[in-house]
């Protein structure tokens, strides 16, 4: 039996993976819980797996989740601090990390230190620090096991392949909302017709980020770090079925996909099983109900963010951590409608333009990046 804490419990990864959990009690038991402004779910969480610790970062809801808790042996504490706590329990062998944002990082180097695997749903801490948390995952010999889709497919592609060398890989992009539509329809899109994704159910940021193609900017930084790869080497296509999530090309041409619905709960199962596959009842793909898969080049040119996620990485040194701070803000503030869907790339870029770049950065440096950028994002957004 594996014990796991899930930073993010609340949220679409966090609430998935409860489920797959559900199904395979004699499997998993659930150690630890965090949520943010979701007070209400987090306490039925709570009272339903009985994990040992509960994390409200939203320290305005402490009393309210600790009051409802008040029956139980589970310890309540609330605040971003809190979040490590959880990370770091004794006994804990995976900790799923399914925040949103550059929250996620503290408590992922915290549970790496502490010799904890990672299953990674959190893009944002291979994107705001990839070097330094590789790093830390090879002193510590933890493993980082990826639960994006995309990155999840790769990983799949790549078991029993350790010595064969990798020529490129393809990560796909369902297109999101907005294939095909140019820059005159994109300016005047709003946060209702963004937030309708054609093929995943997702939380609001990340499905923004997915409208913008920021999304996939991010995966393909996230993915020079979880493979060891040149930029050169990590190419997108637009996929608008969502049935191949991604796939690997090898050096003498052969390919490997994996393929299958678009649903979390898979990846998400292949992460805690890992290195099993366990048995699931999850629905099948047929393909008589998919008579024709269809692929694109990505635009680049009227979706700027894919670019841009680029450009930074072929900078490489803080130059991530700004485009992702910077990306935060913006999205947020699209959705308060204080700017339109176009302007989000703008700010971005300014920000890259604005802000100091730091070469070989350290932990303190991508914390102060990240906060100057939140600063001087915010200062665009309102000017």
């Amino acid at each position: 039996m594996k014990n796991i804490s899930i930073l993010g419990a609340t949220g679409s990864v966090g609430t998935q993976a409860l489920t797959v959990i559900e199904g395979n009690p004699e499997l998993y038991r659930v150690s630890a819980l965090t949520g943010n402004g979701n007070a209400a779910l987090l306490i039925e969480q709570a009272l339903k797996f009985k994990p040992e610790l509960v994390v409200i970062t939203d320290e305005s809801k402490y009393q309210a989740v600790k009051m409802a808790l008040a029956g139980t042996n589970i310890k309540v504490l609330a605040g971003e601090e809190a979040l490590c706590e959880a990370a770091v329990l004794d006994g804990v062998d995976i900790v799923l990390t399914a925040i949103v944002g550059s929250v996620g990082l503290k408590p992922t180097i915290a549970a790496i230190k502490a010799g904890k695997d990672i299953a990674l749903a959190n893009k944002e801490t291979l994107v705001v620090a990839g070097d330094l948390i590789t790093q830390l995952a090879r002193e510590n010999g933890v493993r980082i096991i990826p639960v994006d889709s995309e990155h999840s497919a790769i990983f799949q592609c790549l078991v029993g392949e350790s010595t064969n060398s990798i020529e490129k890989i393809y990560l796909t992009a369902s297109g999101g909302p907005f294939r095909g539509k140019d820059r005159s329809f994109l300016k005047g899109v709003r946060k209702a017709e963004a937030l309708k994704h054609p093929n995943w159910v997702m939380g609001a940021k990340i499905t923004i980020d997915s409208a913008s193609l920021m999304n996939k900017g991010l995966e393909v930084i996230e993915a020079k770090w979880l493979f060891d790869l040149d930029v050169d080497q990590i190419d997108v296509i637009v996929h608008p079925q969502s049935i191949v999530h991604s796939l690997v090309q090898f050096n003498d041409g052969s390919m490997k996909a994996q393929m299958g619905l678009p649903d979390m709960n898979l990846p998400i199962h292949y992460a805690l099983a890992y290195p099993d596959r366990i048995s699931s009842d999850f629905k099948r793909f047929n393909f008589i109900d998919y008579p024709e898969l269809n692929f694109y080049k990505a635009d680049s040119e009227t979706f700027r963010n894919l670019d841009l996620a680029y450009v930074a990485l072929r900078k490489g040194g803080n130059m991530p951590c700004i485009i992702n701070a910077a990306n935060e803000v913006v999205v947020e503030a699209f959705l308060q409608d204080k700017i339109g869907f176009l302007q989000m790339s703008d700010v971005i870029e300014a920000c890259m333009e604005g802000i100091g770049f730091i070469e070989q950065p350290s932990l303190s440096n991508y914390l102060e990046t990240d906060l100057h950028t939140r600063i001087f994002a915010s200062q665009l957004v309102t000017k």
